[in-house]
């Protein structure tokens, strides 16, 4: 009977989740019940399954709203009226129009018009919808004769007084307005709620032909939906077999490209695949991202496919990934195997700057005529700690200074809030993870064998393609697979970085060639030395301490190293142990024989995502299905707690029955639990190196042209000033930006490296823009004069581009080029903005010329204030800053020397990681460069993080004891003061 159910997924608007909703209708005895969210189908699925379990009859619809009005609302009757609804919702969202009074003539939906004095003429599958409050009016409105279309329209919003108050909260939240003054036309009526068939009774008081009516419009209502049959776009070619023959064709042409020598072993392995991809049904899953690729590549597009479909030597032939499987010895039944549901995940990357186009060309290509096929995944942004914090605060009218006061210390022992600061801290538990809007994936996209809105409504969001209301957990579990298309800055790097080396030096790199860069010296020894900064990856100082302790120089090494750097494997203690592993052969010894046999290149211990499978599968004896629910559920994509804990008593009962002994059954146990979920899979840690390598080239054999790809790319670990450090200290000549030299991205000349406009911050893009079109059309500026005369700009541009020296090629000083700016801007009216005009003296002064006083230059102090003001860093040292330059410390070099004994080091703070020890307490690394430049690791334990915290990235002070560990030398810092800076008016 109740034909119009609000989850949360009414955004803002709606308090329960859909499995909180089917318990509600379940504790009253509810046999059927309809989720109608606001103008969202998100939780329709869930709401199904859900539904399933406790044997409630579901049906789906979507209330229209404008704003808070109600127009009408639309329950499907089957799947062609979820599909029919769904079109029209999508059509308004998209179109950004109101839903009109009436609504369009379906086929296969019902729909229900709230209850108004108005009359108008109904179809037949439409009807009244009447609020318990409303009969009264009934009695004397012209809809009372026709009872036949009227119907109880009572809506569920919210099940307890509590829930009531989040709604209100929510609601004032939406409208960005105090509680206090929530108009009453913005929020659900207090009785919005489920009750009992006893007590809908009696609220419908004499007229129950109410909910008579209203059960046969249920009962009328079946959406059934298969959930296990695979909803991909499939038949790309006209036919199962002609897609098929078309991706055996194509991996054999692929395989002929990667091995000139194909053995028996490589087909074998091939026809393997193929075998199991036909017999899973993931062929056409195959050839869309084979096409992707394929259009990339005719783009000239750089790619890195990875995912544990990089495990897969046909994608490897395809071209998808460039990881080869039988080199690496990659687990096949982590790809894919007999039990697997889902196809394999392909993560392929592109450039920042290519992404879109590609996801352009799969929209092109996939959407057939009107016929909408492709949408961009969704998800949710929730409600979390401190944004709920503030969302409520603002709520209930509180200062900004409270409200922060509040999220610090509401959870400190023995906090006692005020009235406000209680109601707070309540019903931020209340909403907390509570979805507030939808939002995109991050690199989802949909492609649907039948038309997308069979599944989801779309929105169009500011990024310009349709957004499915699903996000990827319900698109999974209604065999809806996505296609991951990312994009990261490495590859964008790269692709920078090849086309400046052909404008610097006219050489033209082959990037592939990854097989030789394996090979390369050079590279081996940035890669055992850690000096990888700007290298995709591995440049984070983690990661260098890594590849220093194990002098890691092999592809297996780095392979390796890519995945026990993540969170799981350190909290396992086990990153330590693999580092004593690789460099001790007698620790080796210390595995247990079983997992030495599984693991024997990573000495026995756990370091990829398929090492679940192979030790559930062969150390606890879990058929392959059971081991990848296992790894599947460590990694948080369970959807069955049951199923996993069951999967979890069954692992110890069988090491048990094979003997284990149960010390060392736990131990592997909470391996796999602290790892699995942060884990790798080995193709995909693999495919990361593989763009380490490229990176690594690039860096050996060409630094400087790689480092302004890395610094135009604006993309890695460190801030740009760091990479200006990188190419400084590799030879470069680093110039401010330069008016005739400058272009808007950073460039290189020879060893010459001129930053580019764009890092000054205030600098508007107009006035870069205006710089270069004139130059480019009229040839270089003659000096700050002809540059007034030809560019229209106002004094604060042009004092920001003489404050950081643009001007420099005129001889005169910084102080001389402010003194004739502010002379010639003030002194005339307005600036003739034409060349020529210049050229026959646009610029007049009356019969004097000015004259410029001879001004000093700058104290190298004060240039570095500017450059920091402008560029947010300085291009000169920092270290000339410190007020005492008496307080010298030793050199980073000179660490060695100092072995075991506290030293003070003066250092400039890089970053630093904040980490907590197992007692919950606060660590931090640090990292800094010296006065010559070379880097400064330190480790600072929870008394020195609590005595002397970090303020912010300045010069330090460094007390501690010089530490190694294997051959790596840092600092435990006891004492890290920031220093005193010299200040102009001192």
């Amino acid at each position: 009977m109740f034909l119009n159910c609000h989850s949360h997924f009414s955004f803002k608007y709606g308090t329960m989740s859909v499995e909180a909703l089917i318990a509600e209708a379940k504790s009253k005895k509810l046999n059927s019940l309809a989720l109608t969210d606001i103008n969202c189908t998100a939780g329709i699925f869930p709401f199904i399954r859900a539904a399933q379990t406790t044997g409630i009859h579901p049906i789906v619809g979507i209330d229209f709203r404008n704003g808070m009005r109600r127009q009408y609302i639309g329950l499907a009757r089957n799947q062609e009226g979820f599909f029919e609804l769904n079109q029209h919702l999508s059509e308004h969202l998209i179109q950004k129009k109101e839903f009109k009074t009436k609504a369009p003539a379906f086929s296969n939906s019902f729909i229900i018009y709230p209850f108004s004095e108005q009359v108008f003429p109904l179809r037949e599958n439409e009807y009244i919808g009447v609020h318990p409050a409303q009969l009264n009016k009934l009695l004397i409105s012209p809809w009372y004769r026709r009872k036949e279309k009227l119907v109880l329209l009572q809506p569920a919003t919210f099940a307890s007084k509590v829930q009531f108050n989040s709604h209100r909260l929510l609601r004032s939240m939406d409208l960005n307005t105090l509680l206090s003054k929530l108009p009453k036309e913005e929020q659900a009526d207090p009785t919005d709620q489920l009750y009992s068939y006893p007590d809908l009774v009696a609220r419908c008081e004499s007229h129950s032909y109410l909910l008579v009516n209203a059960q046969k419009l249920l009962e009328q209502c079946q959406f059934s939906f298969y959930f296990q049959a695979v909803k991909n776009r499939r038949d790309i070619l006209g036919s199962d077999w002609e897609d098929f023959d078309f991706l055996r064709q194509e991996t054999f042409k692929g395989a002929l490209h990667r091995y000139p020598k194909l053995s028996s072993k490589i087909s074998q392995r091939i026809d393997k695949e193929l075998e199991l991809i036909q017999q899973k049904g993931f062929v056409s899953y195959f050839l869309i991202n084979y096409d992707i690729i394929t259009f990339a590549q005719q783009r000239n597009f750089y790619h890195v496919g990875r995912g544990s479909g990089a495990n897969s030597i046909v994608a490897y032939c395809l071209g998808i990934t460039d990881v080869d499987p039988i080199e690496l010895d990659l687990y096949f039944e982590r790809f894919i195997n007999l039990y697997r549901e889902n196809p394999p995940d392909f993560d392929i990357d592109f450039s920042w700057t290519d992404r879109d186009e590609v996801t352009d060309y799969i929209f092109r290509k996939y959407n057939q005529g009107k016929s909408e096929h492709v949408a961009l995944l969704g998800s949710y942004s929730t409600f979390q700690y401190n944004s709920v914090f503030r969302e409520l605060g603002k709520v209930f009218g509180l200062p900004k200074t409270d409200i922060e006061s509040l999220i610090h210390y509401a959870d400190k022992p023995g906090y006692e809030a005020d009235q406000y600061g209680k109601l707070i801290i309540k019903y931020s538990q209340a909403l907390h993870d509570m979805p507030s809007h939808l939002t995109i994936h991050a690199c989802g996209i949909l492609i649907s064998h039948k038309p997308i809105h069979y599944y989801t409504a779309t929105e169009m969001p500011p990024k310009g393609f349709p957004l499915a209301h699903i996000d990827m957990h319900t698109a999974e579990d209604i065999g809806l697979h996505k296609f991951d298309i990312l994009s990261q800055r490495g590859l964008g790097h790269i692709k920078s970085s090849l086309e400046i080396i052909y404008q610097n030096q006219g050489v033209k790199v082959d990037i592939r060639e990854v097989e030789k860069f394996k090979n390369d010296p050079k590279i081996k020894e940035h890669l055992r030395t850690g000096h990888t900064i700007g290298a995709f990856y591995v440049e984070s100082p983690a990661m260098r301490m890594l590849l220093a302790k194990m002098k890691a120089d092999e592809y297996l090494e780095l392979v390796a190293a890519s995945s026990i750097i993540r969170p799981g494997v350190a909290r396992s203690g086990m990153m330590r142990e693999y580092i004593l592993r690789h460099i001790d052969e007698n620790r080796r010894k210390m595995a247990h024989p079983v997992l030495a046999d599984i693991m024997p290149e990573t000495y026995g211990i756990m370091v990829y995502q398929e090492d679940v499978i192979k030790v559930a599968h062969y150390f606890a004896g879990l058929s392959l299905g059971e081991a990848d629910v296992l790894r599947r559920g460590m990694s948080g994509k369970s959807r069955s707690k049951d199923e996993f804990q069951r999967i979890r008593e069954k692992f110890f009962s069988n090491c048990k029955a094979l003997g284990r002994e149960d010390k060392v059954a736990a131990e592997v146990w909470h391996q796999i639990e602290s790892f699995a979920g942060y884990s790798f899979a080995k193709g995909h840690s693999a495919s990361f190196a593989v763009e380490s390598y490229q990176s690594l080239y690039l860096k050996a054999y060409f630094p400087l042209e790689f480092m302004v790809g890395v610094v135009n790319n604006f993309g890695g670990f460190y801030h740009t000033e760091f990479y200006i450090h990188e190419l400084r200290m590799n030879g470069a000549d680093i110039q401010a930006p330069h008016i005739n030299e400058g272009e808007y991205l950073t460039r290189i000349t020879g060893k010459t490296v001129f930053l580019g406009f764009i890092h000054m911050k205030f600098l508007e893009k107009t006035t870069t823009e205006k710089i270069l079109l004139e130059r480019r059309a009229n040839g270089l500026f003659l000096g700050l004069v002809d540059f007034i005369a030809r560019v229209d700009i106002s004094l604060e541009q042009l004092l920001i581009l003489i404050r950081i020296t643009c001007f420099r090629f005129t001889g005169k000083t910084k102080q001389e080029l402010l003194w004739e700016a502010h002379f010639i801007l003030n002194k005339r009216k307005t600036v003739p903005s034409t060349y020529e005009l210049f050229r026959s003296g646009g610029i007049s002064f009356g019969k004097r010329q000015p004259e410029i006083p001879v001004l000093e230059p700058l104290d190298i102090r004060q240039e570095i204030v500017d450059q920091i003001d402008i560029l947010e860093f300085p291009l000169d040292s920092p270290f000339h800053l410190v007020k005492d330059q008496s307080i010298q410390g030793i050199r980073a070099k000179d660490l060695k020397s100092y072995l075991g004994k506290v030293v003070m080091i003066v250092g400039y703070l890089v970053t630093v990681k904040y980490t907590r020890t197992v007692k919950g307490e606060v660590m931090n690394f640090g990292t800094f460069l010296d006065r010559d430049g070379d880097w400064i690791d330190t480790v600072h334990f929870p008394p020195t993080v609590k005595k002397y915290p970090f303020k912010g990235r300045a010069i330090y002070r460094i007390e501690g004891k010089v530490t190694e560990e294997f051959g790596f030398y840092s600092i435990e810092a006891t004492r890290c003061e920031r220093m005193e800076y010299w200040n102009a008016a001192d």
